[in-house]
């Protein structure tokens, strides 16, 4: 079993990285998945969470439910506001429906937290 140190715990409502991971603080419940947004490769790990516990891509706006690694919501990023391409958000998340992000399991051992 591979496993990720994560080196920075992040405090409620952060993100911090992990390796290949993006590792998320909600209300006490650390979250591991892929750094990058099945939409264009943003680094999740510079996100943000939202309201709703969703980590929210730096880049063009698409949040995912750290639960199962789906994505709850499209891209809003140059495409979508400048050109309006009909259908291009529903798009964006049915595919990534079919491609969640990998989720890992965030464990404590002793003085250390890591991803597997």
């Amino acid at each position: 079993m591979t496993e990720t140190r994560v080196d920075h715990v992040p405090a409620p409502g952060q993100v911090v990285r992990a390796g290949p991971y993006a590792v998320a603080n909600v209300d006490g419940t650390l979250h591991a998945v892929d750094r990058l947004c099945r939409h264009q490769g943003g680094d999740l790990s510079r996100g943000r969470l939202d309201a709703q516990g969703c980590l929210v891509c730096p880049w063009h706006f698409a949040a995912y439910d750290l639960d199962d690694g789906k994505m709850v919501r499209g891209p809003k990023g140059f495409l979508w506001i400048r050109r309006r391409i009909p259908g291009y958000d529903r798009f964006v998340q049915a595919y990534a429906r079919y491609l969640p992000l990998r989720r890992g399991r965030v464990e404590r051992r002793g003085d250390r937290t890591v991803v597997v």
